[in-house]
């Protein structure tokens, strides 16, 4: 037996929305595209980090067309800090398979934005209930928080069981009428007023149908999952100077931090020493040298953590080690533009200690 009727929900949060809902540059438009933008950004990414971005992605690719059109190096270029950079390389793939495959016409039902790369089960729903005002259910991180509250789900939330159950919850609380508002209503609840660690339950319009209030439990829901032990990787950097420029090197485009530069990199092997990282990059690179050390960058990522040993070594030599597509020479002032990931912009405060 559920704790209340879902049907209950909606009237409550859209007159809550329609005083306390937030003002975001892409709510005023209910153009697909604009939305799908600010969708695949928002994925994993908070509102403030996000709207300086779309900002500046609409004004490079005002259209679908446009950004299909773009070479991927400009997508990543702009996308560099964004993070999670498989969304870049998806974001400039469905785009072309809207222009090429759909005439430029994105897809208005919940199956058809699903086949578009990059766009799952709650991204459809909030692209189909915001753009075209068609019941469509979303699961997003703020609206999880927001349902395993209200029902007091002290289970594991991203359990297969609770998935299907949350998704049930949400499928019977979205209604037909108005899904544009409602869906936009109850995101802003999970972003405002149901918080991690201190909800707002004061302010919030649910609070006499939350079970997890009423059991006392709002600041422990959801569950907690059990941590997994980060490991950690170490690498070796090689500052190869020319001048007043540096070798950089463009990553494959799939995989990890595609399409980004980064220094000439190597992984230390297990048991290895930093100068024999050192050595067996240098071997590959073909440079002979003593490089010195010139420091260390920490960096976190998702599911690893990241201790990188910086090298420098001036390079003597005629022959052009840094010619091509994947590889060139960049100046300071260039690298500071240039979409390196993360780690790697680290290391740009360390040049000037190389002088």
């Amino acid at each position: 037996m559920r704790p209340f009727d879902p049907s209950a929900i909606a009237p409550l949060l859209l007159a809550w929305y329609a005083k306390a809902g937030r003002d975001l540059p892409w709510r005023h438009t209910r153009d697909p595209y604009r939305i799908w933008l600010s969708e695949i950004m928002l994925q994993q990414t908070g509102v403030d980090t996000v709207i300086p971005y779309y900002q500046r992605f609409l004004e490079h690719f005002p259209t679908v067309d446009k950004l299909a059109a773009a070479c991927i190096d400009e997508v990543i270029a702009l996308w560099a800090g964004l993070g999670y950079y498989s969304r870049a390389r998806n974001l400039h793939a469905a785009a072309r398979a809207v222009v090429e495959g759909q005439g430029g016409a994105f897809p208005e039902t919940l199956e058809g934005l699903q086949a578009l790369p990059g766009v799952g089960r709650s991204t459809a729903g909030a692209i189909v209930s915001i753009a075209f005002d068609r019941k469509g259910p979303i699961l997003d991180g703020n609206v999880r928080r927001v349902l395993c509250r209200l029902i007091a789900l002290q289970d594991d939330p991203r359990s297969a069981r609770s998935e299907r159950l949350l998704w049930e919850w949400a499928e019977a609380m979205t209604p037909a009428g108005r899904p544009h508002d409602y869906a936009q209503a109850i995101m802003d609840l999970g972003a405002t007023v149901c918080i991690p660690r201190r909800p707002l339950c004061p302010d919030c319009p649910l609070a006499l149908l939350c079970r997890g209030r009423a059991l006392g439990l709002e600041r422990e829901l959801p569950a907690r999952r059990v941590k997994k032990v980060v490991p950690q990787r170490e690498q070796i950097a090689l500052l190869i100077r020319r001048g007043d420029a540096f070798v950089v090197r463009k990553r494959p485009l799939q995989g990890m931090l595609g399409g980004l530069w980064e220094f000439p990199t190597a992984e230390l092997g297990e048991g290895e020493s930093e100068q024999g990282a050192v050595n067996r990059l240098q071997g590959d690179i073909g440079l002979s040298g003593r490089p010195r050390p010139v420091g260390e960058v920490r960096h976190v990522y998702s599911h690893f953590r990241l201790l990188l040993h910086v090298y420098l070594i001036d390079f003597q030599g005629a022959m052009l080690i840094a010619e091509g597509e994947q590889s060139r020479w960049a100046g300071v002032g260039e690298l500071q533009g240039l979409p390196l990931h993360g780690a790697h912009k680290k290391i740009l405060p360390l040049l000037a200690s190389t002088v």
